[in-house]
């Protein structure tokens, strides 16, 4: 007689263990791996996405793509989980991560020692070439390769601006639609569309050299009164009087700010007509509902402090800078800080036709900052092109041969899925993988460490003399975050979901003014 089964979950509930979870938590992965696989490399395609809004987004960035991708598989969003950290840590590598992730998942392997070629930086002109480097590398897979030599020396600059943390907030970036990508440009200093503005502003100049600027986060203008406010006057003189009294509060704060030698005022609080207008009478500058982080890079950039009152306006609290001009960028008009003294931060002003286009840049941009960053915090780096990977699977072939046992099958195993990187970027530019593969095995066999796919010219190259260069802390991050999410979903052999609560489906029977039924 069977024994009868005991029910532990509730009714439901939904579970599936053993092999065939193994391999259905691995097709998962692979499925999202082949979404993001077309994208790797120079010769990587773009994809559309439209989300349930209707937007749509043009994009071969590996994380963008698996973030806009609704996941619901438990073990895949392991994979979209391992991309988005790869994206906040390094900035590049989310593809890679993903594929050798889902390569790693077929082939079930073990972790691995990274090794990596560290290369130093001696002199300045070096460093800087060795940047740009590696910004055209990370640049070479994007929308934008045909410019790569404009941008790269753009983020190259626009890092080497920043202090020694190097925050990334402090490269602002701004699109303007219109004109070609090489109109872009970047800004020593502070750049922020024209704010808006009451009549009287078009009197005011819109050029200085060598002037003061007033950050205030204060309200210039005559506030109407509040509906509930009661005032009881007995003649029209008092009425006057509360009047009069509003009027010179206003006067006074703005005769202080005049008296204190300051040419632009901006506010992050609106700057109302009389106020636009004394400003022109006297030949100041303002601006009004400036954005918070605008002002706050502008102070970072010019120095002084954001006042929330005018009694104590000093001149230590007041910013400086060499010039200051309000510019046409395509449709809009921008306002410029150039020269700034304690100028540790920059803005980036992107020209381009479509606005989606204009916002793959920034995120193409946004992945070589970041690369640029990395390799001025961590001075090593190997050659990309699958040449690193080669190198490894070549190392770990050599290894696996030297140990008994089963874990020999996992480290060749390993090695094997290393090689997903060259046969992608074969794959993606229509060459033939396996001969080019086979050339590849026999060069690093002879002591090529850095040959890996020449995609220009359909056959391998030394990759390190051609400067198809990355940081080694992008591939280290990629190997390890990929090894340990194929380590965690190959750990699974059962998933439980529970059933969907039943508020989705209101219960029948309960219409409007019903009321709930009474226990008894």
């Amino acid at each position: 007689m069977m024994p009868t089964p005991v029910i532990l979950l509730k009714e439901g509930t939904d579970t599936s263990q053993g092999v065939p979870q193994l391999v259905s938590n691995i097709n998962a992965c692979q499925v999202i791996a082949e979404a993001v696989r077309t994208t790797l490399g120079p010769r990587g395609m773009d994809k559309l996405i439209v989300d349930n809004r209707g937007k749509a987004t043009i994009s071969n960035d590996g994380a963008t793509i698996l973030k806009l991708l609704d996941v619901v598989h438990p073990a895949a969003k392991t994979l979209v989980d391992i991309a988005k950290s790869q994206d906040a840590e390094v900035g590049d590598g989310t593809t890679s991560v993903t594929l050798l992730a889902a390569e790693f998942l077929k082939q079930a392997v073990k972790k691995i020692k990274e090794i990596a070629v560290t290369v130093k930086k001696d002199d300045k002109r070096e460093q800087r070439m060795l940047l740009e480097k590696c910004a055209t590398t990370a640049l070479n897979s994007k929308l934008i390769a045909g410019q790569k030599e404009f941008f790269s020396g753009m983020v190259v600059d626009a890092v080497m601006m920043l202090d020694e943390l190097l925050p990334l907030k402090m490269i602002g970036m701004k699109k303007v639609q219109g004109g070609g990508l090489e109109d872009s440009q970047l800004v020593a200093g502070v750049a922020f569309k024209k704010t808006f503005s009451y009549a009287g502003f078009e009197m005011q100049p819109k050029r200085y050299e060598n002037l003061k600027i007033a950050l205030l986060n204060i309200e210039l203008e005559l506030k109407a009164e509040k509906d509930n406010a009661e005032v009881r006057v007995n003649c029209v003189e008092d009425y006057q009087a509360i009047v009069d009294a509003e009027w010179n509060i206003l006067y006074d704060k703005l005769e202080k700010i005049y008296n204190t030698g300051a040419k632009v005022v901006l506010s992050k609080l609106p700057i109302g007509d009389v106020a636009t207008q004394y400003f022109a009478d006297r030949d100041l500058f303002c601006a009004g509902r400036v954005q918070e982080e605008d002002l706050k890079r502008t102070m970072m950039a010019c120095g002084g402090s954001i006042q929330t009152s005018v009694g104590s306006m000093t001149d230590d609290v007041l910013g400086r800078c060499a010039l200051f001009e309000e510019v046409q960028v395509g449709g809009e008009r921008y306002n410029f800080f150039k020269g700034c003294p304690k100028a540790r931060t920059c803005t980036i002003i992107l020209r381009g036709g479509a606005e989606q286009f204009m916002e793959e840049t920034e995120r193409s941009l946004h992945d070589a900052i970041m690369i640029v960053r990395r390799a001025i915090k961590n001075d090593s780096i190997v050659a990309g092109g699958g040449a690193i990977e080669m190198e490894l699977s070549k190392y770990l072939r050599d290894y696996s041969r030297t140990i008994p046992g089963k874990q020999q099958l996992l480290i060749g195993a390993y090695a094997k899925a290393l090689e997903i990187i060259p046969r992608q970027l074969c794959d993606n530019a229509g060459f033939d993988a396996t001969n080019i593969l086979n050339k590849l095995r026999a060069k690093h066999a002879q002591g090529g460490v850095w040959f890996g796919v020449d995609v220009n010219n359909e056959d391998i190259a030394d990759n390190f003399t051609a400067c198809v260069w990355e940081p080694a802390v992008v591939r280290i991050n990629a190997l390890t975050a990929a090894s340990e999410a194929a380590c965690l979903i190959l750990s699974v052999d059962e998933t439980i979901k529970n059933p969907r609560s039943s508020v989705d489906a209101a219960p029948a029977g309960r219409g409007r003014g019903r009321g709930r039924p009474h226990a008894h």
